[in-house]
């Protein structure tokens, strides 16, 4: 029985690095691969990162509706094919969505038991000196990010968890607590032991 999260957070509010961290310590849990028509950033690879899709290919897709979701932020196209997470699901892996606010309103509607997880910067100095020090935007993308990140942030009460990424260490230990948590649930367990409970019980 695979859970589907979702984590959402700010630009540079050090998701991405917690993800990968979360994903190389726990072999139960990927990473959904999305859709975007951004350029590949360096060491970046198609498959691997993302499916990198040109523009008309992707309004395509979203006119045939093959999209969980997708938005478009800062000028490109990001998104999830439902059949790419149900596949993802079926392994029975669980899988993360690394997606916005509005991404995952619109993944809430069609999977309810979804579990959802805000990261939170400890100030917005800090938030800034992470997207300076990550080399990856000029300082006009730079601008825009910190000016989209206040409306971003203010819609993690929208959401079943939050953590505060102040120290790594400890962001990480949080996230790890959320996900050890939900597989400790009654119904996961009893599914995954299922045959020790019955020998328990008769």
């Amino acid at each position: 029985m695979s859970q589907l999260y979702i984590i959402s957070a700010p630009s540079g509010a050090g998701k991405s690095s917690l993800i990968n961290a979360l994903i190389k310590a726990d072999v139960n849990l990927q990473l959904s691969i999305s859709h975007t028509t951004r350029p590949p950033r360096e060491g970046e690879k198609n498959g691997q990162h993302y499916y990198f899709t040109s523009e008309t290919d992707f309004i395509e897709m979203i006119n045939n509706r093959q999209f969980l979701e997708h938005a478009k932020v800062f000028g490109n196209y990001y998104g999830t094919t439902e059949q790419s997470i149900r596949h993802q699901l079926g392994q029975g892996i669980d899988c993360i969505l690394e997606i916005d606010w509005q991404g995952a309103k619109q993944v809430r509607n069609i999977f309810s038991s979804v579990k959802t997880i805000f990261i939170l910067p400890p100030s917005i100095s800090a938030l800034q000196t992470r997207l300076e020090k990550r080399g990856q935007d000029n300082a006009e993308i730079i601008q825009r990010r910190m000016q989209e990140a206040k409306s971003e942030m203010s819609h993690y009460p929208e959401f079943d968890y939050l953590v505060i990424n102040d120290h790594f260490d400890d962001a990480l230990l949080n996230l790890q607590y959320i996900f050890g948590a939900q597989r400790l649930k009654c119904q996961k367990q009893t599914f995954k032991n299922k045959l020790l409970l019955q020998n328990l019980l008769n």
